[in-house]
C-alpha cells in the first residue's frame, strides 16, 4: 500500500505548488524541491500527482488549468513544482496564467497511488469502480484519457458515466470501454486543497 500524507505533508505540498507557479511566473525560475528547507522525505519518494488551479473569484469555482503525472515517474516534489508549474501554463484548454491571477486561484494538490489494469469483462466493469474513492485511465492504441476520482464526485457520474466521459477524454467514443481492446485501469487519490 502507497504511503498517505499527513495533513501538515499536504499543506506542504500545497505551498510547494503555489511557490512553484509564483517563481516561475514572476522570474522564470524553476525552483528544486531538494533546496526547500524541511521539505519532509515522502517528497523524495516516487509519486504520481496531478495539480489542480481552479479560478473563484467568480461566483462558482472554475477549472482554470490540471496537468499530472499520473505514474510515479519522479520524486513527489519535483513532481508538484513541474505539474504546478504546467497546469498554470501549458494547460491547452487554457491561456497561460498570469501572476496577477494568482490571487484568486485555488490550488488542488492530488497526491496518487500507482494505476492498476482492472482485468474484468467489459460488463463487469462498473462493479469494480467505486465512485468517489477511483479515478480512471482508459487506453486504447495510441488514445488515452484520465479523470481524477473527484471529477466523478463533481459532476455526480455513476460508474457507467464516469467510464464513457474517461473514454471521451480520451478522444475515444463513450462505449469505447466495451470494446476488448481498450484497457481500463484505476487509482486512488489523496486530495489537498
Amino acid at each position: 500500500m502507497t504511503e498517505l500524507l499527513t495533513s501538515d505533508e499536504g499543506q506542504t505540498a500545497l505551498e510547494l505548488a503555489r511557490t512553484a507557479i509564483e517563481e516561475y511566473l514572476g522570474s522564470g525560475e524553476v525552483i528544486k524541491p531538494e533546496g526547500v528547507p524541511g521539505l519532509p522525505p515522502v517528497f523524495r519518494n516516487n509519486r504520481g500527482v496531478f495539480v489542480t488551479l481552479n479560478n473563484r473569484s467568480g461566483p462558482r469555482r472554475e477549472l482554470r488549468g490540471c496537468i499530472g503525472r499520473p505514474y510515479p515517474v519522479m520524486p513527489l516534489g519535483e513532481a508538484i513544482v513541474i505539474s504546478a508549474i504546467n497546469a498554470a501554463t501549458e494547460d491547452p484548454r487554457f491561456m497561460p496564467v498570469t501572476l496577477n491571477e494568482l490571487e484568486n486561484l485555488e490550488i488542488e494538490v492530488t497526491v496518487l497511488t500507482t494505476p492498476h489494469k482492472l482485468e474484468a469483462r467489459p460488463e463487469e466493469l462498473p462493479g469494480k469502480i467505486e465512485v468517489g474513492r477511483h479515478g480512471l485511465i482508459v487506453q486504447k492504441g495510441p488514445y488515452s484519457g484520465l479523470l481524477l476520482p473527484q471529477v466523478a464526485v463533481e459532476n455526480d457520474f455513476d460508474t457507467e458515466e464516469f467510464l464513457g466521459q474517461t473514454c471521451m477524454k480520451a478522444g475515444l467514443f463513450p462505449d469505447a470501454w466495451f470494446e476488448s481492446d481498450t484497457e481500463v485501469f484505476a487509482f486512488e487519490g489523496q486530495i489537498f486543497h
